[in-house]
Formats: structure tokens, sequence, C-alpha cells
């Protein structure tokens, strides 16, 4: 059973703690965490571009000159690709890009992404989290004591507003409450912290 080193948000250690082996201990699937990062990017894509072609552009519906004697190349409509104010070639057009994953492969993907962060060193866990006045410097210096030096996503137990106004304008740290935590949010920060408050509630959801 894996477990972990507890600490104060001053950077002392608090004890230690065992995690859920199902959850934290669970197998390094590559191509699992693949898919679901894929589906949320996905999912984020708005596909609204949209350009007209030849056949939706206002205008061109004769020919601008008759076939043969001008000395013209031919043409059949002013609105052709070639012309100024004509259509586009291969038009972009409005598009649904999302994906669909079910839910036991995404807690799957979930679960194999936090088990490699544990495997590596790079989730902390905290005895607790919060803040007295709201403010960055009392966030920075959480970032600071635990070196968090590059990105790293704090996963919250609650909704703290002061936390989430604290961190918000620090660059290279998230801040999100555990029931959005995603497989992506891992993945794509060098470090994970959560609360241990936040380890148990995922242990409760994710664990066998």
């Amino acid at each position: 059973m894996p477990s972990v080193k507890v600490y104060k948000m001053d950077g002392t250690e608090a004890g230690t703690m065992e995690l859920n082996e199902s959850v934290f201990g669970a197998e390094y699937n590559e191509a699992l965490i693949h898919q679901a990062v894929v589906t949320r990017l996905a999912n984020e894509r708005q596909g609204t571009k949209s350009t007209l072609t030849r056949t939706e552009v206002r205008g061109g519906g004769r020919k601008p000159w008759r076939q043969k004697g001008t000395g013209n190349a031919r043409q059949g409509s002013i609105r052709a690709p070639q012309w100024v104010k004509g259509g586009v070639v291969f038009a972009p057009k409005s598009r649904d890009f999302s994906k669909d994953m079910n839910k036991k492969a995404k807690a799957a993907a979930l679960v194999s992404a936090l088990s490699k962060k544990v495997a590596d060193g790079e989730l902390v866990v905290v005895e607790a989290l919060s803040v007295e006045n709201g403010k960055t410097k009392e966030m920075v210096a959480f970032k600071k004591a635990l070196n968090l030096d590059k990105s790293a996503v704090v996963v919250m137990d609650n909704d703290d507003i002061k936390v989430i106004r604290a961190a918000q304008n620090i660059q290279k740290l998230t801040t999100l409450p555990v029931e959005q935590i995603s497989t992506y949010e891992v993945v794509a920060n060098d470090k994970v912290v959560l609360t241990k408050e936040a380890v148990k509630r995922i242990e409760e959801v994710y664990g066998k």
C-alpha cells in the first residue's frame, strides 16, 4: 500500500498517510490516459468556424461574358474562387468535435494518472488548505514552502473563495474543487497537491 508524507502549509511535515492501493497504486495505462486527454481537449473545441463556398456567395448568377470570341479566359461566374469576393475552396464548416468516453474508462484513466504521480513523487498531500486574508502573497508563500517551482494544480475539498482568489493571479498554479479533478488536470501539471480530505473523497469515489 503506497504512503506519502503529509505537509502543513508552511512546508513542515505533519506525518504520513496511507493511500488506497486501487486508486493510488494502479498500473500505468498510457493509452487510456491519452484517450481521456484527447476527449477532454476535443470537447473544449467550439467548432463554430464557417465560410461561404461558391454556391453560397450572393451574386454571380450569370456568365460575366460569352464563352468564346472575347479573348478572355472562359468564366462561368464572378463568384468562382479565383474572383475577388468569390467563394472559398474547401470552405471550413461548423462541426461537432465532441468525443465520448465511458465512465469506467474515464475513472480508470484518472486512477492511472494519479498512481503515476505517486510513483514519480509528484503528488503532494497537505493537512489542510486555508488563507486568512485571501491575499496573493499567502499562496505565493505556500507555493514556495512546498517547492512548487513548476506548474501545479491544487485540489481542494471545498470551494474556499479566499484560496481561489489568492491563487488566481499566480502563474502555473491552478486551484479546483475535488469534484472537478480530471485526468487532463493531473497530467498537464508537474505536481498535484491534494488536501487530506480531498484524498479521502477520491478514495471513496474511485476506490474498490
